[in-house]
């Protein structure tokens, strides 16, 4: 018998039933970056409900969804002149904002009430065929908190207008997430060994599986939407009905 888990739940998706510290942290994060916050949170509730389409038992997404909230907690050590920065990020300011994955794992595991959600820090930018951050590690030492949350982060973090990029519709965001799970052949001035050679040839930067949930999931919004507004459209037609109704127009005299 499949096990029942409310996805939606206030313990699930919301920041404030987490521990104590967990919240201290999270909420260091709007100090830092305005959108940081709001993208964990989307981050977390994406993930929930990725981990809801894939199957997986209640008490493994609850753990997801903890890996989530705390994957870019980072980013409180980025300098506020690269975290907030309205332009596009020069390579050394890039540089630097991918130490967020690093600093982020480091400060769970300073910490016992962390340390068990470490993972999401340390994961979320790690790409399957080893061409991600920090340490470039492959399908088989991705865990599986790491891959979605990576497909939930790159979805959000496209879709939404963020401080240094202009919105992105959500056809072309799936498109470049489709494009990132393909393999792709390694360039010509890389020197792999053949493990790695094949790796590239096997496996695109994210999860198909994990992708294809994410599409299901973004057509039952769409889906859902249409749905309200075409409710709404009907509530109207009904209101504009009763109006006309009992509105009184006086005749013409002759």
């Amino acid at each position: 018998m499949k096990e029942e888990f409310d996805f939606y739940s206030k313990t699930s998706l919301k920041s404030y039933n987490l521990s104590e510290i967990m919240r201290y942290q999270l909420s260091r994060l709007d100090t830092l970056d305005v959108f940081t916050r709001q993208h964990c949170e989307n981050v977390a509730s994406l993930t929930s409900r990725l981990c809801e389409h894939l199957g997986l038992n209640s008490n493994f997404t609850v753990y997801c969804i903890t890996c989530a909230y705390l994957h870019d907690i980072g980013k409180m050590f980025i300098p506020p002149a690269i975290l907030q920065k309205k332009d596009k990020l020069t390579d050394e300011e890039y540089e630097t904002m991918k130490t967020h994955a690093i600093k982020g794992y480091t400060m769970c595991m300073s910490d016992t009430q962390l340390a068990p959600y470490a993972n999401g820090p340390l994961y979320h930018h790690e790409a399957l065929n080893g061409t991600g951050y920090p340490h470039g590690v492959t399908i088989d030492d991705i865990p599986l908190e790491g891959q979605i949350i990576r497909v939930a982060d790159e979805y959000d973090a496209i879709v939404n207008k963020r401080q240094y990029k202009s919105h992105i519709g959500i056809s072309d965001t799936l498109k470049i997430i489709i494009e990132n799970s393909n393999p792709f052949l390694p360039k010509p001035e890389e020197k792999l060994d053949r493990k790695m050679i094949e790796i590239r040839k096997t496996y695109g930067k994210v999860n198909k599986r994990i992708v294809k949930k994410l599409i299901e999931i973004v057509l039952l919004d769409i889906e859902a939407e249409i749905n309200s507004v075409k409710e709404y459209i009907n509530f109207l037609k009904e209101e504009l009905r009763t109006f006309a109704n009992h509105l009184y127009i006086p005749r013409k005299s002759t």
